[in-house]
């Protein structure tokens, strides 16, 4: 899979801005398998960061990577700059998977990558807005959207774990 084979309707044929400034074409994850996850710093949920981290070590080697997408609609829980943000994740949970640019995933100003993700229906037909924190999709070598997990699925999950490897098959 090239970059010109990704589908303009994919979450890959999107742009957006690395955390670090500059921009991510996400058409460079083409033909891998991307873990894509709305994250914030001061949620309950943020010791999620540590299981991702270790899916992305895991896996990295056979062409699969998370994608953190920090967002701070939720109860204002991602409030810091670029440089906090990724100041916290680097020493906290020791994050080394690419993080993107602050992003709204819901609502008027939702950024294209999300318009796309959130018409994927996760397991229970749940389609649409984002509901919290760590709402994860994944992506297969082919650009699409094949699962969607709640935020309370724990990133070393046995389903979501099976569901990598299926497309890392």
């Amino acid at each position: 899979m090239t970059t010109a084979d990704i589908d303009s309707t994919s979450p890959l044929a999107v742009e957006i801005g690395a955390l670090q400034g500059g921009s991510a074409h996400l058409r460079q994850y083409a033909g891998q398998v991307v873990l894509i996850v709305n994250v914030a710093s001061k949620c309950g949920l943020t010791p999620q960061y540590a299981g991702l981290q270790r899916l992305h070590e895991r896996y990295a080697e056979r062409g699969f990577t998370v994608l953190g997408v920090p967002c701070n609609q939720f109860l204002g829980q991602e409030p810091g700059s670029a440089e906090e943000i990724a100041e916290f994740c680097s020493t906290t949970y020791g994050v080394t998977f690419p993080l993107t640019e602050k992003i709204e995933v819901n609502g008027e100003g939702r950024h294209a990558l999300y318009e796309r993700l959130t018409a994927f229906p996760d397991a229970g037909g749940h389609r649409g807005d984002i509901r919290w924190n760590f709402e994860k999709f994944l992506v297969g070598r082919d650009g699409r959207v094949v699962a969607r997990f709640s935020p309370q699925t724990e990133p070393e999950a046995p389903k979501l774990v099976a569901a990598i490897e299926a497309q890392l098959a």
